[in-house]
């Protein structure tokens, strides 16, 4: 199949599979989502933001993965593709199981997912994401935004983000989920 055929009202990650395009896609509880194409300035923060994080895990257990590859949030052992409704593209996301990494992608949730916000992408970020996000127990949640030169950083506390620290550029902002670990915002809004 080309690309999805437009009279389906729910799909799954078996449809998914089968998508030979070059159009990115996500799918929220079985509706679809079809992506933009990053702007430039996303794309330079999110090269910068990969590049701290490969370097800082360089040689550990943990590993980052950049868009585009798919999260199977909710997917649980012995699903097949048929029963996956919710497959995400954050932008970065950092997964420490190496159990969670299969040749398609990341099954679960990722220890800490980062989504640039676009045009297109600002609202589903800030609100079906991130409740998808904290429904699956993702224990860290940036929300980057390239106009304003913030990044807001939601942590799971008893299953529930709470209120987010905000950080602006000549902040170094402390990974929680990797000890020892933070990102220097000015290099990353130094576009």
């Amino acid at each position: 199949m080309p690309s999805p055929a437009k009279q389906y009202n729910s799909y799954t990650y078996a449809d998914m599979l089968l998508w030979d395009d070059s159009a990115r896609y996500e799918l929220y509880d079985g509706e679809l989502i079809a992506l933009a194409s990053p702007s430039t300035a996303h794309q330079r923060i999110s090269r910068e933001l990969l590049f701290q994080f490969t370097d800082y895990l360089s040689g550990k257990r943990c590993e980052v993965f950049s868009a585009p590859f798919d999260v199977r949030l909710f997917e649980k052992q012995g699903d097949q593709p048929q029963d996956v409704t919710t497959v995400v593209q954050p932008d970065l996301m950092v997964v420490c199981d190496p159990k969670r990494i299969d040749r398609n992608g990341i099954h679960g949730a990722p220890d800490l997912v980062i989504e640039i916000l676009s045009d297109s992408s600002r609202r589903n970020d800030r609100l079906v994401k991130f409740h998808l996000y904290e429904k699956a127990m993702v224990s860290e949640y940036w929300i980057v935004d390239p106009g304003n030169h913030t990044v807001m950083v939601h942590l799971l506390q008893e299953g529930f983000y709470g209120s987010p620290e905000v950080y602006l550029p000549g902040a170094n902002i402390s990974v929680s989920v990797l000890d020892g670990c933070s990102v220097n915002l000015n290099r990353v809004f130094s576009l």
